[in-house]
């Protein structure tokens, strides 16, 4: 089979070492989508559902030369971005990404689920200057789009469309707007793009799942990366995810992370 034959995506993201978010959660999602997976690794981090005890920001001369060597010899077509640590990983991804030919999924990860934060404040207004712009979509979630906007509590979904119309002003040219954090007995999320808001609505679980945005991400990349049209694969991202939240994994914390291999344990009986 040759290179052009399948589809591929990049995550351009740090490490979790507990494996439920960063760049192992996107592999899973990748690959439960049929899509090969490509990395390149911004940041290594000592981190659990419950915290992160250290982050290492990876050289950026490093991260310039793993893009290279990715997009050298993989057909890469979609890729999306998460934790990028400081202003200077944002600056060599930036150089470093494509001119065309690839669809970019920008989440800004700025804090983990457990309060750390993983993106300086230099490295928020890099996001914002180098990569927004360059964005297909962008993926915050509440807290995200409040501390990119400078606005206070979103509570309504009218709160929403007003943050995504503003959010826009980044130059991405859409934003899926993660509702999950908001009150409410259904998971809504919002896509602005081309002046129209849709909304999506999935089931909420009664627990809190460390890594559902990383999923969301990487499976809104990867159904960019077979070709699907934005507004069809936020909505397919959107059912993944939630059944990886539905089968989440527990851990000693109490926590669970999500589950893109949802599949397998299904196909298995659990």
């Amino acid at each position: 089979m040759k290179n052009a034959d399948y589809p591929c995506a990049c995550t351009i993201a740090g490490s979790d070492s507990g494996g439920g978010a960063g760049v192992q959660a996107d592999i899973k999602a990748f690959a439960a989508l049929g899509v090969w997976g490509c990395s390149v690794l911004t940041a290594i981090t000592a981190q659990n559902t419950a915290e992160v005890r250290q982050s290492l920001p990876v050289p950026t001369g490093m991260i310039r030369s793993q893009m290279e060597a990715v997009f050298a010899d993989f057909p890469v077509t979609a890729c999306k971005t998460g934790m990028l640590a400081t202003a200077e990983c944002v600056a060599a991804v930036a150089d470093a990404l494509p001119a065309d030919g690839v669809r970019l999924v920008v989440d800004p990860v700025i804090v983990a689920t457990s309060g750390a934060a993983l993106l300086d404040a230099a490295g928020e207004q890099a996001l914002v200057e180098l990569l927004m712009p360059r964005a297909d979509i962008i993926t915050p979630n509440i807290e995200e789009a409040c501390r990119l906007t400078g606005r206070g509590a979103i509570t309504t979904r009218g709160k929403m469309e007003e943050v995504a119309e503003e959010l826009m002003n980044t130059g991405a040219r859409a934003v899926l707007l993660k509702g999950g954090d908001m009150a409410g007995k259904k998971a809504v999320d919002l896509l602005f793009s081309g002046g129209e808001f849709t909304f999506f609505e999935g089931k909420r679980y009664p627990y809190e799942v460390h890594g559902s945005g990383c999923c969301l991400s990487a499976a809104l990349a990867a159904h960019l990366a077979r070709g699907a049209p934005l507004a069809d694969a936020c909505r397919e991202a959107k059912v993944f995810t939630a059944e990886a939240i539905r089968y989440a994994v527990p851990s000693s914390s109490g926590r669970r992370s999500v589950n893109p291999s949802y599949r397998d344990i299904r196909a298995g009986g659990k």
